[in-house]
């Protein structure tokens, strides 16, 4: 067995109304003094308003930032860690673009550390003040990732790569999901069963029996329940599994990363604010057919945990029958299938094809590697 690092978040509590216990979890850890970072659509739902009475409840003093938006741009990590300097600790509530937003608050604050010269693999020099992380939707995992991906210029993503902002805590709260709508269930849903598919077949170095596990667990979790949770919004047992499984899959690709098909969805995002989630489930079948032709193993071997009833004679025939059954299942849920039904044109392949080979850090984890045709490639079969 080779050599293997896995990080993950200390404290991870779940269960159904635990946000109604916020209070008690927080204080302890973040102090009395909170920035509460979120999101203008959680606050139109109503759920800000009980966290941050649970919170006062509590005893606390709370501070909300409620600004984050989708795929967040550096000018929204500065706000946040500007108002993070005169709090003690910080809870991070909503889905993943807001834990992200809370974690490099939280950072900087306490690091006075530039953004800029955070971006990287292991370049975050902390300290950061305490955090609570409470995700709202199924889907990023980033309440156990070392991960805060930055929208930088107007289109690129980065990101900042280090354990030091994990979390103290995460809190997994199914019932925060039962209001969902079904495209935004079924969208971080297939995106949570990326996470966990490509960190099953990473060819990073740090691909490791826990990950795996992990992985495999994720992915027989939400490959059950995921049409489910879609079409029975208000059922507990497949939000509670939805959870589970993306916090699972979290987990298995904070230390064994995501590869191509999430470095040729961000530049879907980047330019046509494309949700994430979606961004990866239009790429995801065409990647996996790339990389199937050369590395069919992995997907073989995650057929019968994803698609128990499916029958397969040999290696390769399984690598299809996965990928086909992932299709089948987007389709399922409602999801648009190809670039052009959401407004991309043609002509604008080249320019995502050439983006995404400023996604290095993801591409070098890619079972078969990509360049820039083979992107090009890729796109037009998703097109």
């Amino acid at each position: 067995m080779s050599t293997f690092t896995f990080n993950t978040t200390p404290s991870v509590r779940m269960g159904a109304g635990l946000a109604q216990k916020l209070g008690d979890i927080a204080g302890p850890v973040c102090g009395e003094n909170i920035l509460f970072v979120t999101d203008p659509g959680m606050v139109a739902t109503g759920l800000v308003k009980k966290a941050v009475s649970v919170l006062a409840a509590a005893g606390l003093t709370v501070t909300v930032f409620d600004k984050v938006q989708a795929d967040p741009p550096e000018a929204i990590i500065q706000s946040a860690t500007e108002m993070a300097r005169t709090a003690s600790g910080v809870v991070g509530f909503g889905g993943g673009s807001s834990l992200d937003v809370a974690k490099l608050a939280a950072l900087l604050a306490a690091s006075g550390q530039p953004l800029e010269d955070a971006f990287g693999i292991g370049n975050a020099t902390g300290p950061r003040l305490p955090l609570v992380l409470v995700p709202t939707t199924s889907g990023t995992g980033s309440e156990v990732t070392p991960i805060s991906i930055v929208t930088t210029g107007t289109s690129e993503k980065m990101g900042v790569v280090s354990p030091l902002i994990l979390p103290d805590v995460a809190v997994l709260d199914p019932e925060l999901t039962l209001g969902l709508p079904a495209h935004v269930t079924a969208a971080t849903g297939i995106d949570a069963m990326v996470h966990a598919i490509e960190a099953y077949a990473s060819a990073n170095p740090n691909n490791n029996p826990i990950s795996r596990a992990l992985a495999v667990e994720a992915l027989r979790l939400m490959g059950r329940v995921l049409k489910r949770a879609v079409d029975t919004p208000t059922d507990i047992e497949a939000r509670s599994d939805m959870m589970l499984g993306s916090m699972l899959a979290g987990q298995a690709f904070a230390n064994s990363p995501v590869a191509a098909v999430h470095a040729l969805a961000y530049p879907i995002g980047g330019h046509y604010k494309v949700p994430h989630g979606l961004s990866n489930a239009l790429v995801l079948p065409h990647v996996l057919r790339f990389n199937a032709e050369q590395a069919p193993q992995a997907y073989a071997e995650l057929l019968p945990h994803v698609f128990p009833g499916v029958f397969a004679g040999g290696i390769e025939v399984a690598a299809t029958k996965f990928v086909d059954g992932l299709t089948k299942l987007s389709q399922a849920c409602g999801l648009q299938q190809t670039l052009r039904e959401v407004g991309i044109k043609k002509d604008a392949l080249p320019v995502l094809a050439r983006d995404a080979m400023n996604q290095t850090r993801l591409l070098v984890n890619n079972p078969r590697p990509v360049d820039e045709a083979a992107a090009l490639k890729i796109y037009e079969a998703a097109w």
